[in-house]
């Protein structure tokens, strides 16, 4: 199980078995409590060490992707240290998950190691539980970072892998040189 020791709920079961099923390729999960976008991993390679640097061997591409966002942001992209998420404006509004702090079982490692779904995390406002009232400037700032990240789909390798007679081949592996992680084809 990817969260040993732990009861993962009903919702959550049924989320990752979707996830298995459809071979979907980018996502985001949208949070609130800060303004940044942080990327995999979310867990440190040492569980005692909060707080440290854990890239994926997609490094880069999660840095493309959590910029694609925070960069089309109009408030994440603001150079002012003085406004929610300022922090992490010497970083682009981006940052690695376990460098942020380090936490189990979340969404994007597990997309990240047991499906082909690269996720970036949106902590899209500094309020946790926004008012109603504020929902609409909410979607405004996020939408257009929304439809540039999802644009990113269109990046990277993408083809029909085929056997000689032109069928398509279910759950080959592909392999890039120089990084440690394969994805496999879908139906």
């Amino acid at each position: 199980s990817f969260f040993p020791g732990f009861q993962v709920a009903p919702e959550t079961k049924a989320v990752m078995k979707w996830l298995r099923s459809i071979p979907f390729v980018l996502s985001a999960s949208l949070h609130g409590g800060e303004l940044v976008v942080t990327y995999p991993y979310d867990y440190s390679r040492h569980p005692m060490e909060e707080k440290m640097f854990s890239p994926t061997p997609d490094e880069k591409v999660f840095k493309m992707l959590a910029k694609a966002y925070a960069d089309a942001h109009p408030v994440i992209s603001d150079r002012s240290e003085l406004r929610c998420g300022g922090n992490f404006v010497k970083r682009g509004g981006i940052i690695n998950g376990a460098e942020w702090y380090s936490f189990t079982g979340g969404m994007a490692d597990f997309n990240y190691l047991h499906t082909n779904c690269f996720e970036v995390t949106v902590e899209v406002g500094c309020e946790k539980f926004p008012l109603e009232e504020e929902l609409f400037t909410i979607w405004h700032e996020n939408k257009g970072a929304l439809l540039n990240y999802m644009e990113m789909v269109h990046r990277g390798i993408k083809g029909i892998v085929s056997d000689k007679f032109g069928n398509p081949i279910k759950n080959a592996r592909i392999s890039v040189r120089g990084i440690q992680h394969d994805v496999t084809t879908g139906n």
